[in-house]
């Protein structure tokens, strides 16, 4: 008789252990077409919002104005049309053109882009009697991302047809000091190849959380995002400025815990000043190397690593202009208040000229896109890139020689590049050869440039 209950109680455990098992099978199974129908519905709701991109760039990188097509992607963010994407994709566009969803094809105005962010913004010209409205995805938030978390990289890879790719968050917040002073970065596994750039990066909610920028090709796959709580930000400016019109102040920052300079500094408040910019309203202010700034306007600041310095940068990158902002300070341990006056730190590239004849392209200097060359001359016009074969190239003359007087007169402006070239062309059956006098690595030179070959007509 026990032998019989035993096993019964075998039988009964084994049938419960089956049964158990069967359960957990089918909820596993559920929870997978859970997860599929999850994924299938965040993709569902910007997929239709992504567009490819095609633009006719112009160039002057190789020492003469030339024209070539570049690709990327884009996301509709708005009912009327707007389109968010990067600025190296729409960078020197002359025209851009949209393919959407459903194969509509629109040309694109560009409202405004900012190169310290990488992001553009574009609005569609939907003909008057286009029938059907725009598809828009939603901007999500990005500071509840967190590694782990399942994202989908969405755009146009190498053509016109759409793809998704999956992959999970890396990194929350990557620090590529290279590439952006006022924002962290996305970091993903999901594939991001060349033409996914100004692509969005999805969450499982079916919510814009980022916009693919960069792609690792070697080392696995790697890509980095611009987050959407940054993209807030810079959206706003350029709907209200046509760009963004960050402030300057001059101040270089540094962390309390500078890991790679092995320099960590006592307390766990504020941020550290590593110098003054000069020139700078910082420097006029009378903020020096080593103060620990504590508040900026009333806020407190803190940056105990390098990752937490592009929100005190972005914060003083959009403090009011020529208005007085008090500071806090810690200097040599004691309290000190002063006032900071930012100004406009306009624009951050300068503006570029071809030169028939010459061989050459010329573009003006600026202290944040050429900070080597604006060490020696604050105001003028270096060779931006050289033709070959031609008349520069012959000569000797290199990129980025700063021009100081060309046929004895003085250069400082593209204005005075226009007028002394067009003279000089004009002359050149009489005066074939001219003299350039170049600041090269600090050193002046004089070096002569012989006009009688054209090579425009080889």
């Amino acid at each position: 008789m026990r032998k019989l209950i035993y096993g019964w109680l075998v039988m009964a455990l084994a049938a419960g252990a089956a049964a158990a098992a069967e359960k957990a099978d089918a909820e596993g199974a559920l929870a997978r077409l859970d997860f599929r129908q999850v994924i299938a519905a965040a993709k569902d709701k910007v997929f239709p919002a992504v567009v490819y991109i095609k633009c006719l760039q112009e160039s002057h990188e190789s020492g003469q104005k030339i024209f070539q097509e570049v690709a990327g992607s884009g996301v509709i963010i708005s009912a009327k049309g707007e389109v968010l994407t990067n600025w190296h994709v729409v960078e020197k566009a002359v025209e851009v053109r949209c393919l959407l969803y459903d194969s509509r094809a629109m040309d694109a105005k560009v409202v405004g882009s900012d190169k310290d962010t990488d992001l553009a913004l574009l609005q569609l010209q939907a003909p008057a009697d286009a029938k059907g409205g725009l598809p828009f995805a939603v901007l999500g938030n990005s500071d509840v991302l967190k590694e782990g978390d399942f994202v989908m990289a969405m755009g146009a890879p190498w053509g016109l047809r759409r793809s998704v790719s999956m992959g999970i968050i890396a990194c929350a917040g990557r620090f590529l000091p290279e590439k952006s002073q006022y924002s962290l970065w996305l970091q993903t596994d999901a594939s991001i190849s060349p033409g996914n750039s100004g692509g969005p990066l999805v969450n499982t909610a079916g919510e814009v959380v980022g916009i693919n920028s960069l792609g690792a090709m070697i080392g696995g796959d790697m890509g980095f995002a611009i987050p959407s709580n940054t993209i807030q930000h810079i959206v706003a400016q350029i709907r209200e400025f046509g760009r963004v019109n960050w402030s300057w102040t001059g101040l270089q920052l540094q962390p309390l815990k500078d890991f790679d300079r092995n320099i960590y500094f006592e307390g766990t408040e504020g941020v550290i000043v590593a110098e003054t910019d000069p020139e700078s309203p910082a420097r006029r202010a009378g903020i020096q190397g080593r103060d620990r700034i504590l508040k900026i306007g009333g806020t407190a600041v803190t940056a105990m690593t390098d990752e937490d310095l592009p929100a005190v940068r972005r914060m003083l990158g959009l403090l009011p202009k020529y208005k007085p902002v008090k500071f806090d300070l810690l200097r040599d341990g004691k309290p000190l208040t002063v006032e900071l006056e930012p100004r406009e730190k306009g624009k951050v590239e300068g503006e570029e000229l071809d030169c028939p004849r010459w061989d050459l392209t010329v573009k003006q200097i600026n202290q944040f896109d050429n900070p080597d060359l604006f060490y020696y001359r604050t105001k003028g016009v270096f060779i931006y890139g050289i033709k070959s074969p031609g008349n520069a190239a012959n000569s000797g003359l290199r990129q980025h020689d700063i021009l100081v007087k060309i046929d004895g007169k003085e250069v400082a402006t593209l204005d005075d590049i226009k007028t002394i070239r067009k003279d000089t062309v004009a002359n050149v059956a009489t005066k074939p050869r001219i003299v350039f006098e170049v600041l090269r690595s600090g050193l002046l030179r004089q070096v002569v440039l012989d006009l009688s070959r054209d090579y425009s007509k080889e």
